[in-house]
């Protein structure tokens, strides 16, 4: 089962990966989108220059929300790897929510759920040594 615990790692990675990635396309859109009308709206309406600055606040909040998202499954997926006992309840938690995200994250989530709550995982999970202070 350690292999299936590296590949939902790699898949949690990946995923996140993925999010953060879409959120900077997000964030260059409308950020490109922003300078489209700068550049238009300056010629002919000064007063549409009041729509770059909510286009660039839109972008932004895409961004960050995405990327904030994004971060726990990088995250638990790193911890998965190196089989990190907080990593294994993290991404249970992750599987859980991702279920919702039809196809890609509820087929991700059905995976992750069987490899984490799997009998032979929870051994895997308790064999890391632990630091004593």
């Amino acid at each position: 089962m350690d292999g299936h615990v590296k590949i939902l790692g790699a898949l949690q990675i990946a995923l996140g990966c993925l999010g953060a990635l879409i959120g900077l396309g997000f964030l260059m859109f409308f950020g490109g989108l922003a300078g489209v009308v700068g550049i238009t709206a300056a010629r002919q309406d000064p007063d549409a220059m009041v729509a770059i600055p909510i286009l660039a606040a839109i972008g932004g909040f895409i961004c960050v929300v995405l990327l904030v998202l994004s971060l726990p499954s990088i995250v638990a997926g790193v911890g998965l790897l190196k089989f990190r006992p907080w990593a294994r309840i993290l991404t249970i938690v992750l599987c859980a929510i991702g279920l919702l995200n039809v196809p890609i994250g509820t087929a991700i989530g059905v995976y992750g759920l069987w490899v984490l709550l799997s009998r032979d995982t929870e051994p895997l999970f308790r064999a890391y040594p632990r630091r004593v202070a």
